[in-house]
């Protein structure tokens, strides 16, 4: 039996800056109404035809491979993290595997949405625990900005989301008292509906039926959110997930070094800390200047917070995520 260890991390973000004040030349909203709600001053959305899911991963993963300090070659399996991918099949994996001229390893995607990072690195965890693998390349990428509905109708969910991408080379650690301790998974699809895209998709509307309706009300193909629903029911499971992860390895509040929330709302970050009684340096957020980035977001905050200084060997990590599924999940390592 082994360990996983996080060996390497990267991130990427589209040049483009979108500020609240630019959204409000094209919808009925203003720079307070989002930052009171929110937190959020500024998102990244992509240029189309310069980035797509799979290339923003492409990127985060480049960096994450160096600084890894292994070969591309060394990567033995992909898992890539989206709700957001270039094609509704197939998936991103096997076209990260194509643009980075891996071997023909094993290429998994995960659709987990918000929890899909913590998912992701759950599922290559339990392959490196096995000795199935030694090295594998996690990704959280996405591209929001094209499906959301930039109008006034949109506004409550469109303010919030962003697009970018974070990696993270997952390899195998022989010291059973470092890297990943364990991972945390729940849903609760009951709730499916309060947060969904329903169309297309196979079970109601595909794309012929939107095509036949030509409907320009029809709102099936945008994403829906009963946001106050979701904000209640988002910090019950915050707090249920990590207090879950510290029973199961024998820590306290208190060994938390840095707490990686996943950036959905500011709002919902500083309630956990809050809950937590957590100083400022005990967690990391970044969702004031990229948004909601959903599968990205802990890849993107924890390459920052790692940049930073701000985690360090031997730092007891806390990531933590919840999302439309529901789905929730949390992962504790010892960095």
């Amino acid at each position: 039996m082994y360990h996983s260890k996080i060996s390497g991390l990267g991130f990427y973000v589209p040049s483009n800056v979108v500020t609240n004040d630019d959204l409000s030349k094209i919808m009925d909203t203003n720079d307070e109404w989002i930052q009171e709600r929110t937190g959020i001053k500024e998102r990244r959305h992509i240029v189309k035809g310069e980035d797509t899911t799979t290339s923003m991963g492409v990127k985060a993963a480049k960096i994450a491979i160096e600084r890894a300090g292994i070969d591309k070659d060394d990567i033995d399996f992909i898992v890539f993290a989206t709700l957001s991918p270039d094609y509704y099949f197939p998936g991103p994996g096997v076209l990260v595997q194509r643009d980075l001229g891996l071997r023909t390893v094993g290429a998994l995607d995960v659709r987990n949405q918000c929890s899909g990072f913590v998912y992701a690195l759950s599922v290559a965890d339990q392959y490196i625990k096995t000795g199935m693998y030694k090295n594998i390349l996690v990704i959280g990428s996405e591209v929001q900005s094209s499906g959301l509905d930039m109008t006034t109708r949109g506004r409550g969910v469109s303010v919030i989301f962003g697009d970018g991408a974070g990696a993270a080379i997952l390899s195998r650690e022989e010291d059973l008292t470092k890297g990943i301790l364990s991972t945390h998974l729940h849903s609760e699809g009951i709730h499916a509906e309060e947060l969904v895209l329903t169309a297309p998709g196979m079970g109601g509307r595909w794309v012929n039926d939107i095509l036949v309706d030509n409907n320009p009300d029809d709102e099936s193909y945008f994403p829906h959110m009963n946001g106050q629903f979701v904000f209640k029911n988002a910090v019950v499971r915050f707090a249920e997930v990590i207090n879950e992860a510290l029973e199961a390895n024998d820590l306290q509040v208190s060994d938390i070094d840095m707490l990686i929330p996943h950036q959905a709302n500011l709002r919902i970050s500083q309630y956990i800390q809050n809950k937590f009684k957590l100083n400022d340096d005990q967690v990391y957020n970044n969702v004031q200047k990229y948004g909601n980035t959903t599968a990205a977001s802990i890849p993107i905050a924890l390459t920052e917070a790692w940049e930073q200084g701000k985690i360090k060997s031997g730092d007891i990590v806390v990531l933590a995520a919840f999302g439309s599924g529901f789905t929730w999940a949390s992962a504790i390592i010892r960095w």
